[in-house]
């Protein structure tokens, strides 16, 4: 369906949702492995943490581990999946700092490739050799332009990409820096909004912004149900 058809579709009142209350969280991505004690060994050694090793006696197998920081986790085990070893792609981890995040790894023991930017699209999915990249960061370390690569023992392969300010609308990264900034913001956003409010206590703006950001929202728009939300609260204590 083409972006034109979706458009259509929308301002057509063909049902079709601009938009849904309903969170869709992606949680465990599954990578196929060969040996599971040392894939376990692996991504233990990177400092992952291990959330579930489940073995049954038939044989079946799961073990998870989540990426520090991470809402998503990975799981691999045997009877899991039916995919090759090794077949699992350009699996993204999100860094603000690429090469603080390639240092840490390489003092883990992953062999991680030099920070580079491409420069031709498409050229960072390459799994072999350097063709369309530069060495070294974007200029400025601006955003979504920044990567590294790095494999498991199996070949699946990982690619960090350095992101240090998402695009309007996008969803955050709750490290230190970004919580930090966060909270500026949305105290910067609040102190615009109570001159003019009724009475009511902070926190409760303070997370409807906060969860509206997360959902990927401009800070205009989180204000606005940030608003909204303290209005609903208000009036149904009348």
């Amino acid at each position: 369906m083409s972006s034109t058809q979706v458009s259509s579709e929308q301002h057509s009142g063909a049902g079709v949702p601009v938009a849904t209350a309903v969170d869709l969280k992606l949680e465990v991505v599954i990578i196929p492995v060969s040996d599971v004690d040392r894939a376990k060994r692996f991504y233990g050694s990177l400092g992952w943490r291990l959330d579930a090793d489940f073995a049954f006696a038939n044989g079946f197998r799961i073990v998870q581990f989540t990426p520090p920081g991470s809402g998503c986790s990975i799981q691999f085990g045997t009877k899991l999946t039916s995919a090759l070893p090794g077949s699992a792609q350009d699996l993204y981890l999100v860094v603000s700092d690429i090469e603080a995040a390639r240092k840490d790894l390489v003092a883990k023991g992953a062999d991680v490739s030099e920070v580079f930017h491409p420069t031709a699209p498409g050229a960072q999915f390459k799994r072999a050799g350097t063709a369309g990249r530069v060495s070294g960061p974007a200029a400025e370390h601006d955003s979504y332009r920044s990567f590294a690569t790095f494999s498991d023992p199996d070949e699946n392969g990982w690619l960090l990409q350095e992101i240090k300010t998402r695009l309007p609308g996008r969803g955050l990264s709750f490290d230190v820096a970004t919580m930090t900034e966060l909270l500026r913001e949305t105290e910067q956003h609040h102190g615009a909004y109570e001159p003019t409010a009724p009475k009511h206590h902070w926190s409760g703006w303070y997370a409807a912004y906060m969860v509206a950001r997360e959902r990927g929202r401009t800070p205009d728009e989180a204000a606005t149900e940030a608003k909204r939300h303290i209005e609903g609260v208000l009036a149904a204590q009348l």
